[in-house]
């Protein structure tokens, strides 16, 4: 992520804000029952970072703690790289506040920053073969949680690619299994995505990328060709259409990519950036007013 833009800025108030209160709900539905043993005194926690990554995720976990009464101090900013164990935020406040919106906002900033390492990991490969492309998540993100896992690809340096159904029209083999074909389905999906969306269409052929560019796509989506199929099509399609967009998807890994990366792709996306990607690992530890906080593996 460039350091100058501040992806923040992103995020409506609002919509954090309501996140929030659900994840919070879903979490503490009635009594919380633990608030009687923690008790309401003013409490101070510090945030451990344990396992290597990119930090991302610190809107949500603000948002979260905002809505408990709680004040989030950073001392690493969005995007860093993390070195266990680093020491990455204060949070203060009332002691059942603090522990109410601990495991919610663990979670989050867990899954925020897994996303973006491997975000992250994905565009230093691709970009260490040279390849000047676009490396993008796709749709396939948890239920609920879209906006963090989107967030997340952007702090690690990748394109989130379309947010939702409305963001491009994307015409799919059942879409065209529908439709009658082709031809028909990119003329149906022209008519509606008017001058102001894009038409992709996922085409498993050259034959078929040929008519979906014919008939007027703006991008192609070769999905699930082999390297040696894939770069030889690319070739073929931009040869006679060098306008057309072309996106290559599935199968595609960590270990595999640069072997997708070529001078007729112009986008990459990987599902496994959002739907395989490791948490990384946080605790946050209460200690006294006054003392020094410091790392203990036993109360990890």
């Amino acid at each position: 992520m460039d350091p100058r833009i501040c992806l923040e800025l992103l995020l409506p108030p609002t919509t954090l804000a309501a996140l929030a209160d659900s994840w919070l709900r879903e979490d503490c539905p009635g009594l919380n029952h633990a608030a009687l043993v923690s008790g309401a005194a003013p409490s101070q926690a510090v945030l451990w970072a344990k396992s290597p990554g990119v930090l991302a995720g610190r809107p949500f976990f603000d948002a979260i703690f905002a809505r408990v009464n709680c004040q989030v101090s950073w001392f690493l900013p969005e995007g860093s790289k993390l070195v266990p164990v680093a020491k990455v935020a204060e949070v203060r406040g009332p002691a059942h506040c603090l522990l109410l919106g601990e495991r919610v906002a663990l979670n989050t900033l867990a899954r925020c920053s897994g996303v973006a390492s491997a975000a992250a990991a994905a565009v230093e490969a691709a970009k260490g073969t040279g390849w000047t492309g676009h490396v993008a998540g796709t749709r396939k993100t948890t239920p609920g949680f879209r906006l963090v896992e989107k967030f997340g690809l952007l702090v690690g340096g990748a394109a989130a690619h379309r947010y939702d159904l409305g963001g491009l029209v994307m015409v799919k083999d059942n879409h065209v299994l529908a439709a009658g074909g082709v031809e028909k389905a990119v003329q149906g999906a022209r008519q509606v995505a008017d001058f102001a969306l894009k038409v992709e269409v996922e085409c498993s052929s050259l034959q078929e990328a040929v008519e979906a560019a014919k008939a007027g796509a703006d991008l192609v989506l070769l999905d699930n060709f082999r390297p040696e199929e894939l770069h030889p099509t690319a070739a073929a399609l931009k040869a006679q259409f060098p306008g057309v967009g072309v996106e290559a998807s599935g199968g595609i890994t960590l270990a595999n990519l640069p072997q997708f990366c070529g001078p007729h792709i112009d986008v990459l996306s990987l599902g496994m950036l959002t739907q395989a990607a490791p948490a990384l690992d946080f605790s946050l530890k209460l200690f006294p007013e006054g003392a020094t906080p410091m790392y203990n593996a036993h109360r990890s």
